[in-house]
């Protein structure tokens, strides 16, 4: 049990800190990059963007990952100093979850759905439709959870390595 706690509070938060990374990069560089760009650029740029991400990789130690493993974690770090900690990121963190699936995924989809950009005739249209601001704000509150999440974790792992030293 040992083993499979320590592996379980390692994992969570290496992937906490994966995505925490993502979400990060997205409200410091990627938006505030494409929000300098014409329309067709942005349209453009995001869909190919967005594309990428939908992957095994990202998913696996990432976005999912950080998920199972939390649970996993939380599951595995009963009895311990750990356990509210892993609780707290795991609340936070599935915050940021249904940040992503009821707001951020949505508009991603919207403007995925728009089509080929050099098809279509209004990108500015499609572009507002989007809604950058809304989707960049709401980003944020995954960066806030997600890194609050991230903490916990670390902190976690502190506590249980103090435990078991």
């Amino acid at each position: 049990m040992h083993r499979m706690r320590a592996v379980a509070l390692l994992g969570a938060t290496i992937t906490m800190g994966l995505v925490t990374g993502v979400f990060a990069l997205f409200a410091h560089t990627i938006m505030p990059g494409l929000k300098r760009t014409d329309d067709h650029t942005f349209v453009a740029a995001f869909q190919s963007i967005d594309r990428a991400i939908v992957n095994p990789w990202f998913m696996a130690t990432g976005f999912a990952g950080a998920l199972v493993l939390n649970v996993a974690a939380l599951l595995a770090g009963r009895g311990t100093a750990a356990l509210p900690w892993i609780a707290v990121a795991l609340g936070l963190y599935l915050i940021a979850v249904v940040v992503t699936v009821a707001i951020n995924v949505p508009l991603n989809d919207a403007i995925k759905a728009a089509g080929d950009p050099d098809r279509i005739h209004d990108l500015a249209a499609v572009r507002e439709r989007f809604d950058e601001s809304r989707w960049a704000a709401w980003n944020l509150v995954r960066v806030v959870t997600a890194t609050g999440a991230f903490a916990c974790l670390t902190w976690a792992l502190v506590l249980y390595g103090r435990a078991t030293a």
